[in-house]
């Protein structure tokens, strides 16, 4: 029946396979050592009042939105929280396209529920992938003006982990400037805050910032996140978001970790994970099978294996030990290529452990056979 009624281009889709999807039948997540999803390792210790659960939160919780302001240095009107980044997505196709008329426009390898939710919507996807160097395509970029209406650009980038030049954004701003939104996705801006084009808002109106709670804040399961943008787009937005997005719950867990002993935390989480990746992409670096480490401003590392056998290899002996990367091999011009979140150091040490052990037993059973 559901076939039936269901929007034709929806019944061959495939949806986005989340960490936690892939392994859905994998068994439970006890005594797994998940870094394929760019969490932050540890659990947090947070206080909730159920004073006023039987009541409807605030449409924008004012205790979250000045916690944020503060912190961003961006103002109240100029945010919206939303259930994670990933709604903000949602919620600026929704607002700007045109169902089965418009189109956005990405620039892969890049964060694939961009595409995903403008499929969803009934939204046509361009792609102008970035170049060699994992940087912005700024002549493919200008042959697309008048074509989309909103552009999707990820600094630092998911899953390559490098920053776009100020520069570079700054002229695909220009471009689009009287055609299209320009959406900065700055999920993992905390590992690079001097980055930030948060300051540019007043200068480009068309500029829309994504943020959340989920990186280095280390509240994924929260699903917290930010939109910044100038009021009249933020305007719309809200005409088009659900009444109550932010349960109190969360509005409250979310501003205790943005008062100052949260923030001085995500400091340290950031120092030390900065630390890790630096030691594992120097670790990787001095393995015969890598063939590449990609530069990350981010919390996870990307490299690129010597052949797609060996790929798989390393992908399948870490899963055997319950230790779960991210294949990225799929994703345009990453071919051989896996990612590993930062986790703890325990956890970075058990995996470098398990896949030296994983080739030593594999050369000596192979020396076995031949003798």
């Amino acid at each position: 029946m559901a076939n039936k009624l269901a929007r034709k281009e929806l019944i061959d889709m495939v949806p986005y396979q989340s960490a936690r999807r892939l392994f859905a039948s994998s068994g439970a997540m006890q005594g797994k050592i998940w870094l394929n999803a760019n969490e932050a390792s540890g659990p947090g210790t947070y206080q909730v009042s159920s004073d006023s659960i039987n009541r409807y939160p605030d449409f924008q919780p004012e205790n979250l939105i000045n916690a944020y302001s503060q912190y961003s240095e961006i103002a109240p009107e100029n945010l919206l929280a939303t259930r994670g980044a990933d709604e903000g997505i949602e919620l600026i196709i929704r607002t700007f396209c045109q169902a089965y008329q418009d189109s956005i426009l990405i620039c892969p390898p890049t964060y694939g529920m961009y595409a995903i939710s403008a499929e969803n919507h009934g939204a046509d996807v361009i792609k102008v992938p970035l170049t060699e160097t994992m940087s912005l395509d700024l002549t493919g970029l200008k042959a697309n003006v008048g074509k989309t209406k909103v552009v999707f650009l990820c600094s630092p980038g998911n899953p390559t982990g490098n920053l776009l030049s100020q520069q570079e954004i700054k002229t695909a701003l220009e471009l689009f400037a009287e055609t299209a939104i320009v959406v900065v996705d700055e999920a993992y801006i905390e590992f690079s805050p001097e980055q930030s084009v948060a300051s540019w808002l007043n200068t480009y109106p068309h500029l829309v910032i994504l943020r959340t709670l989920s990186k280095a804040f280390a509240l994924a399961g929260l699903r917290c996140g930010f939109t910044l943008a100038n009021n009249d787009v933020i305007t719309m937005l809200s005409k088009v978001i659900a009444p109550y997005p932010i349960s109190a719950p969360v509005a409250d867990i979310a501003s205790e970790a943005l008062a100052q002993p949260g923030l001085e935390k995500m400091s340290t989480r950031v120092q030390e994970t900065d630390i890790l990746r630096g030691q594992l992409a120097t670790w990787l670096t001095a393995q015969t099978w890598c063939n590449e480490v990609f530069h990350s401003d981010a919390n996870f590392v990307l490299f690129r294996c010597q052949s797609n056998e060996l790929k798989d290899f390393i992908f399948n002996s870490l899963v055997a030990q319950g230790i779960l990367i991210r294949d990225q091999s799929k994703q345009q011009n990453l071919a051989n290529c896996l990612r590993i979140s930062i986790g703890s150091e325990r956890e970075l040490s058990l995996l470098q452990q398990t896949i030296t052990h994983s080739f030593t037993t594999t050369t000596a059973q192979t020396v076995a056979q031949e003798n």
